[in-house]
């Protein structure tokens, strides 16, 4: 417990030093509802926990309000506005159902289950929300036993909500209601609709998307709407999905519970195999013209797996992988270019010397032998050319590249592109919480991150959440920009993989400091991974993408 004077709760709110009575609410000392940029606080991170505004306090107390330009009020605005989008879907369509899925194009797409799913009126859709936007409604939030959460939950036809009660971590759920949806609280809510604006409905087919301007917001990621790759990679994996039975994470838990998992393992990494099978088949049936392949993906989308599966089924048609690796031809450090705070940006292309690098590609793809330069990171710079390692093609063999910046035009320019293969890699889930809250992808691959560095990179889960940040900027700017140059996307993610992670993740979010800035996210990551049914790391195969992460893998790293 902090200091208390004279019975008052002492609170560090915006920076400034006051008093208040053990248990007064958020709402009722701020200044404002609204930030000096007019932007509504949607709820606040007090010591380190992001929570609502009618959260109550009752000691020692550091207060920050957040909106929708922080990453934590974002998260609360995309919820909100998913909230809004139900209970309006709920008054005009009471039966019919809409299933959140895939991030895409500043926004959450969503399908429309039902009978005449095409029908929906968009503009009639956006204009209900509109109008709970401006009647104010409170986003109610509610204790309840787990029998009376269930109750409400089954009565209005949320079962998918209902089946996570079953592995429920408290004997009570918190319950958010607003107007006719009802919902399990899985985070901070504002405290009414007023707070959630400037928001659109797109048409998408099969369904549309709910829109969030980047104006709003720099957090929001503008992907486009026209990334048709990314769209049919998605598609796919709600097919594996549908094949397997397991959409939501009450399914996954229900089989876990049940012995059934081992074959979803089974089946999950057989949807891997045979796509990883079919890459290597289109590349043969381009061969002999196809001489480089680029494989390219964000920070633990499972890239160095995917790489070396593919070098197997590349084998079995008869080709024979040779790899380049991209970080020995890092330029020398006084030449890496900066971030603005001085730091070295070696994310940045720049960073390569793609003069070099161009040139010994285009030699290796004429069969020519070349002396390939090897960089030793500890002195930042490349070992005397006279210890180069000569490198030659032959006739059977492929050149194979894999880093960030895999599909970059500028890093094989040298080569004419009936000469390349480029393969994305990524981590797209497909599985969500329920029909209305998804798994966010960035989270999936930051637990992946999380248990990798603290096992084999020597960094705590705090260092990791805390880079994390640098390390997505450096994704926008350097890698997704170019995903849908692609040959073929290749989505890592395997739907049983969080309940494996768990085991081992849930332990190092434990070793992070309650006063460190990275507890924020980490209690964020353990809320969910709380959420389901462990599986134990022994049933998962060692050659499953998840090995890299965990260890036991096949393959050497």
């Amino acid at each position: 417990m902090g200091k208390e004077t004279d019975g008052l709760a002492e609170i560090t709110l915006l920076g400034k030093k006051t008093h208040c009575k053990p248990g007064t609410r958020i709402v009722e000392l701020l200044p404002s509802r609204v930030d000096a940029d007019k932007r509504p606080y949607l709820g606040a991170i007090v010591n380190n926990r992001l929570v609502s505004l009618d959260s109550k306090l009752y000691a020692r107390a550091t207060v920050q309000p957040v909106t929708v330009a922080d990453p934590e009020g974002a998260t609360i605005h995309r919820r909100c506005a998913t909230y809004l989008l139900m209970a309006a879907f709920t008054d005009l369509y009471p039966s019919r159902r809409l299933e959140i899925g895939q991030s895409m194009g500043n926004g959450y797409h969503f399908r429309v289950m039902g009978n005449d799913a095409s029908t929906v009126d968009l503009v009639a859709l956006l204009k209900r929300m509109d109008e709970l936007r401006d009647t104010d409604l409170p986003f109610e939030r509610h204790t309840l036993s787990l029998e009376e959460a269930a109750e409400l939950l089954g009565n209005a036809g949320h079962h998918d909500k209902v089946k996570l009660l079953r592995v429920w971590p408290t004997s009570t759920a918190h319950v958010v209601t607003i107007g006719n949806f009802c919902d399990l609280e899985h985070g901070p809510v504002a405290l009414s609709t007023s707070a959630i604006d400037d928001y659109a409905l797109l048409p998408n087919e099969p369904g549309f998307i709910l829109h969030f301007s980047e104006r709003r917001s720099a957090v929001w990621r503008d992907e486009g709407l026209q990334a048709i790759k990314l769209f049919e990679t998605y598609r796919e994996t709600r097919h594996w999905n549908e094949i397997l039975g397991v959409n939501t994470v009450g399914e996954l838990n229900e089989l876990c519970l049940s012995g059934g998992v081992g074959e979803i393992i089974n089946i999950a990494e057989g949807f891997h195999e045979k796509k990883i099978a079919r890459i290597a088949d289109m590349i043969a049936e381009r061969r002999p013209k196809v001489r480089l392949v680029a494989i390219a993906g964000p920070s633990s989308s499972g890239k160095t797996t995917f790489s070396m599966r593919l070098g197997t089924q590349l084998r079995v048609n008869g080709i024979r992988p040779v790899t380049l690796s991209l970080d020995n031809y890092y330029v020398n450090r006084d030449m890496t270019p900066k971030h603005p705070d001085g730091t070295y940006d070696l994310e940045a292309i720049e960073a390569i010397d793609l003069a070099l690098f161009n040139e010994h590609l285009q030699a290796l793809l004429k069969g020519e032998k070349v002396e390939t330069p090897k960089y030793e990171f500890t002195k930042g710079q490349r070992v005397p050319r006279d210890k180069w390692i000569p490198m030659q093609l032959a006739d059977d063999q492929v050149l194979v590249i894999e880093g960030i910046h895999g599909l970059n035009p500028r890093l094989t320019e040298s080569v004419p592109m009936e000469l390349k293969f480029r393969v994305f890699v990524s981590a797209l889930t497909q599985l969500v919480i329920d029909h209305a809250n998804r798994v966010p992808t960035s989270d999936s691959r930051l637990i992946r991150r999380i248990v990798r560095d603290r096992r084999y990179r020597g960094y705590s889960a705090a260092q990791t959440i805390a880079t994390w940040p640098s390390v997505r900027n450096g994704e926008r700017r350097n890698i997704f920009p170019f995903q849908e140059q692609c040959d073929v996307m290749f989505n890592s993610t395997l739907v049983y993989e969080p309940a494996v992670l768990k085991v081992l993740a849930d332990r190092y979010l434990l070793e992070v400091p309650r006063d460190h800035p990275s507890a924020v996210v980490a209690h964020q990551l353990r809320k969910f991974l709380q959420l389901f049914v462990p599986i134990f790391p022994d049933d998962v195969p060692r050659t499953s993408i998840v090995r890299e992460f965990i260890g036991g893998s096949y393959f050497n790293y």
